[in-house]
């Protein structure tokens, strides 16, 4: 089952319909200081969301095979949209700025999905 690409086109389309929510639903509703995080999320929700389809893509093309660090870049990427970009829209709609603590974890799990990426890359990509 390409799980990578199925959770990246969901998150792809979340990202699409969020974004579209934003701009028409909570442009009148948010402080141009909150649509501007909303706005963020989105944007990092859509990014990853493309990188979790390229790492199904490998994955499931045997391009680099079912590779254990593949597996872990897809779900650090994962939870990294769940964490960032979920802590980041709780934080525009509640305006509970302790959440904004919480974003720079998924911040570094996004990095160290790229990281795993990488490795993956280097080390079967031969």
């Amino acid at each position: 089952m390409p799980f990578f690409i199925i959770a990246g086109a969901v998150n792809a389309a979340i990202a699409v319909a969020f974004g579209a929510f934003g701009a028409h639903a909570l442009k009148d509703r948010l402080s141009e200081h909150y649509l501007a995080i909303w706005e963020t999320a989105v944007q990092y929700q859509m990014f990853h969301a493309l990188g979790l389809i390229i790492i199904g893509v490998l994955m499931s093309k045997s391009i680099l095979g079912p590779i254990t660090q593949l597996s872990w870049a897809g779900y650090l990427i994962l939870a990294g949209i769940i964490i960032f970009s979920g802590s980041l829209y709780i934080l525009s709609l509640s305006g509970i700025g302790i959440l904004g603590a919480i974003t720079p974890i998924g911040g570094v799990a996004f990095i160290a999905g790229w990281i795993m990426l990488i490795i993956a890359a280097v080390k079967f990509g031969k």
